[in-house]
């Protein structure tokens, strides 16, 4: 039991370096050489998960999970026809509903995470 435990604990930093690889590899097929920094992002979450750290930990959760928020409140507010979007936006917000959504989750997931370390 405590190998499952083991191993959810890193989904949210697996989930991360998944969609970091994932966006590389569509950017690469469009703009080539340019699409490599977006390697960095998933440095930190590859941190985490070699040599974990408290203040880092809660730092990547508290951050995405302001990230998230955002990204959200701009999902809701298309839903709800508050305010105007372009039409690629619009596009980008229907398929990226669900990432969002599970980012959210991820981040909560990583703050949970640091809390429970911490008590």
């Amino acid at each position: 039991m405590s190998l499952v435990s083991r191993y959810t604990k890193l989904t949210p930093y697996l989930y991360f370096i998944a969609i970091t690889a994932y966006w590389f590899t569509i950017v690469n097929q469009t703009e080539g050489l340019t699409a490599y920094p977006i390697l960095l992002f998933g440095i930190p979450f590859l941190w985490q998960i070699i040599k974990p750290n408290k203040s880092l930990n809660l730092t990547l959760g508290i951050s995405f999970v302001c990230f998230s928020s955002y990204l959200i409140l701009a999902f809701l507010s298309d839903s709800l026809h508050l305010i105007s979007l372009s039409y690629p936006i619009k596009q980008l917000m229907v398929y990226g509903g669900l990432f969002v959504f599970a980012s959210f989750i991820m981040a909560l997931w990583i703050i949970k995470n640091s809390l429970s370390k911490s008590l």
